[in-house]
C-alpha cells in the first residue's frame, strides 16, 4: 500500500494531471476530489468507513476531449488498479455480449498484477543472486569438496598458488562471477533448466457453465498436472531475464499477493465505464426494439455501481468501494434518458468542454507525453535531431480545428492523423536517405505546403484527414 506522504492533497492531483491534460478543470477538480475522499474515508472513525460511499462521477463531453486520459492519469497518480470498459458491449446477460461482472474480474486481474511487480521489486535483490549462481553454475559447474589424500602436505613458499583443484575451481568460478557483473558475458550461450506451464490442453465448456467456473476448472486442472522443465540454449542477457522472473515467482507468496490485491481492487480499484450514452435509451419509443437491451444493460450495471459481490479465481470482491467513473458524449441522448436509479449512483457530473485552436496548440506543446515530443523522440533513436518552429505548431492547430469543424469532431485525436501525415515522408526517409546527426526543422511554410491542398479538397480530407 502506498506510504502517508505518497497521498497528494486535491491541489497537487490536478497539478500532476495538469502535466498531461490541457483545459478541463472542472473534470479535474472532481475527480481529485474523489480521489482525497478515498484517503479520508481510511482515516474515518472505523464504524463510519463502510457507511462513506464513493461520490461516483459521470462526464459528458465530445470524444477526444480527454475523459479517459484524465481517469487513466489518475489510477496512476493514485497507484490504483484501473480497468475501461465500454458499456455498448454489454447486453442482458444471457445474450450475446460480455458478462458485466467480467469487468470486475478485470479489476482483480489488475489490481493482482500490480501488487505481483511491487513483491517481485522487493525481493528483485534476492531473486538476482540466485540467478547469477544458476548462470554460474551452468558456466563452471562447482566441484564437489573432496579431502586430500593421507600424507599430502600443501606447498608453503607461495600463497597465492592454488593447493588443490577444488581451489583452483573457486578461483575460476569468481573471476568468472566479475565478468557476469561485468556485463562481459552477455552474449555467450548457456543451457538452462526452464519451468514450462503445465497445461491440460482440455478445453473446458457446458451448459450453464460461466466463464468464471470454466476458469476455476482450467485452473484446478493445470494445478494437478506436474511441471515438466525443458533444456534451452540460450544468451546469457536472455537466460537471466527468463530465471530472474521464475526466482522472483519463486520467492514471493501467492497467498499473500491475492489478499493484497483484492484489497487494493476494494479500497482503491478505479472502474472507467465509457459509451454510457450508448445504453442509455430515449423516452417515449413505445419499449421496444433496442431499447429493451439498452435498458438492461443498464439493470445489469445497476448493482455492480450500487455496491454487491463478485466472484473472481483469486477470491470474492465487494465494489462498495470502487470508484466508477462512467463517460459518454449524450449527442442524441441525454443524462436523464438512463434509468433513474442508475442516475442516483452517479451523482457528480461534470461536462467537459470543446477544444478550441488554442487548447490544440497548448496539447502540441505542453504536456510531458506531447505528440511532438514523442516524434521527436522517435527520430532521435535514428540520431536525427527533429524540431518545431512556434509558428508550425499554431498552423498544425489551427489545420486541425479546421478539419474538425468541417468534416467531423474527433477531438484531439485529430492531431493523431495530422502530424502522421505530415512527417510521413521524414519517417519513412529516415535513415536511408536522412542520416544521422541530420536536423530536421518543421516549418509554418512546411506544414502549410504538405496539408493546405488536402484541407481544401474536402472530398480527400474526410479520407484522409
Amino acid at each position: 500500500m502506498k506510504e502517508e506522504s505518497d497521498y497528494l492533497t486535491p491541489k497537487q492531483i490536478v497539478a500532476e494531471l495538469d502535466k498531461y491534460i490541457v483545459g478541463q478543470h472542472d473534470a479535474k477538480r472532481n475527480v481529485a476530489i474523489a480521489l482525497r475522499n478515498r484517503w479520508r474515508r481510511m482515516h474515518a472513525p472505523s464504524d463510519m468507513q463502510q457507511d462513506i460511499v464513493p461520490n461516483n462521477i459521470l462526464m459528458i463531453g465530445a470524444t477526444g476531449v480527454g475523459k479517459t486520459e484524465i481517469a487513466r492519469r489518475l489510477a496512476k497518480i493514485a497507484d490504483a488498479p484501473f480497468t475501461k470498459v465500454e458499456a455498448s458491449k454489454f447486453t442482458e446477460v444471457g445474450y450475446v455480449g460480455r458478462d458485466v461482472e467480467s469487468m470486475v474480474r478485470d479489476l482483480a486481474e489488475q489490481s493482482v498484477h500490480m501488487v505481483k511487480a511491487a513483491k517481485k521489486e522487493e525481493v528483485k535483490a534476492r531473486a538476482t543472486q540466485i540467478v547469477e549462481d544458476i548462470i554460474l553454475d551452468a558456466l563452471i559447474p562447482p566441484m564437489k569438496k573432496t579431502a586430500p589424500p593421507a600424507g599430502f602436505f600443501a606447498p608453503s613458499n607461495n600463497d597465492d598458488m592454488p593447493t588443490s583443484d577444488q581451489e583452483l575451481n573457486e578461483r575460476t568460478r569468481e573471476r568468472f562471477r566479475e565478468k557476469l557483473r561485468n556485463g562481459e558475458l552477455e552474449e555467450r550461450k548457456v543451457e538452462i533448466n526452464i519451468q514450462q506451464s503445465a497445461n491440460s490442453g482440455v478445453g473446458v465448456a457446458g451448459p450453464g457453465m460461466d466463464e468464471m467456473t470454466m476458469m476455476n476448472i482450467q485452473e484446478m486442472i493445470g494445478g494437478m498436472l506436474p511441471k515438466k522443465t525443458k533444456k534451452r540454449k540460450v544468451s546469457i542477457a536472455e537466460a537471466r531475464r527468463i530465471l530472474l522472473e521464475e526466482e522472483s515467482s519463486k520467492l514471493i507468496d501467492m497467498d499473500e499477493v491475492k489478499e493484497e490485491a483484492i484489497r487494493k481492487a476494494e479500497n482503491m480499484g478505479i472502474i472507467f465505464i465509457d459509451e454510457i450514452d450508448k445504453v442509455a435509451s430515449s423516452r417515449g419509443s413505445g419499449g421496444g426494439g433496442p431499447d429493451v437491451s439498452r435498458e438492461g444493460v443498464q439493470r445489469d450495471l445497476l448493482p455492480i455501481v450500487e455496491g454487491s459481490t463478485v466472484n473472481t479465481k483469486y477470491g470474492v470482491i465487494n465494489t462498495d468501494h470502487v470508484l466508477f467513473i462512467a463517460a459518454g458524449a449524450f449527442h442524441v441522448s441525454k443524462p436523464s434518458d438512463l434509468i433513474p436509479e442508475l442516475q442516483g449512483r452517479f451523482p457528480i457530473r461534470v461536462e467537459l468542454q470543446s477544444l478550441t485552436q488554442d487548447d490544440f496548440y497548448q496539447i502540441l506543446k505542453e504536456p510531458k507525453n506531447a505528440l511532438t515530443k514523442q516524434y521527436e523522440a522517435l527520430l532521435k533513436a535514428e540520431e536525427v535531431d527533429l524540431s518545431f518552429q512556434d509558428s508550425a505548431l499554431k498552423k498544425i492547430a489551427e489545420i486541425a480545428f479546421q478539419i474538425n469543424a468541417e468534416v467531423e469532431n474527433i477531438g484531439a485525436r485529430r492531431l493523431h492523423t495530422v502530424m502522421s501525415h505530415l512527417l510521413n515522408e521524414f519517417l519513412f526517409d529516415v535513415p536511408d536517405l536522412i542520416g544521422a546527426n541530420a536536423k530536421i526543422s518543421i516549418t509554418s511554410e512546411m506544414v502549410a505546403e504538405r496539408l493546405d491542398g488536402l484541407v481544401k479538397n474536402r472530398d480527400l480530407s474526410q479520407y484522409i484527414l
